[in-house]
């Protein structure tokens, strides 16, 4: 599954933002590994399952908002990084942060750590 960082990028945030629950896990597991780990302050999902309902979770607590990628991929060897934003379309984002990815042998994601940059206060 040899894929370039940029489209790893695009298509890890379309998952993110994908609303549809069997389309969704179709993405999860078709660029997740089976035993896959995502880690951010908030969460810490192990498994596709919990991946999943990880961000089934972000999608009901953020409403009418979309994950868009801002800025370049930048990876090497097996892992990339990448800053998104988190924010209703056409305007200022209010969550902003970036995430940090690595792929296993055949080019899936086995762990994504995330960062929050910038969170609304309130």
């Amino acid at each position: 599954m040899a894929t370039t960082f940029d489209d790893l990028a695009e298509r890890y945030i379309a998952i993110w933002n994908e609303t549809d629950p069997a389309k969704r896990r179709q993405g999860i597991d078709e660029l997740w590994a089976p035993d896959a780990r995502y880690v951010d302050p908030l969460a810490v999902a192990e498994g596709r399952d919990a991946i999943d309902a990880t961000i089934a979770a972000v999608q009901g607590q953020f409403p009418g908002m979309t994950f868009r990628l801002a800025g370049p991929v930048d990876g090497h060897h097996n892992q990339a990084r990448f800053t998104w934003e988190l924010g209703p379309d056409g305007v200022e984002a209010p969550i902003v942060g970036f995430d940090v990815a690595t792929t296993d042998g055949d080019g899936r994601l086995s762990q994504v750590l995330g960062f929050l940059d910038r969170v609304p206060t309130a």
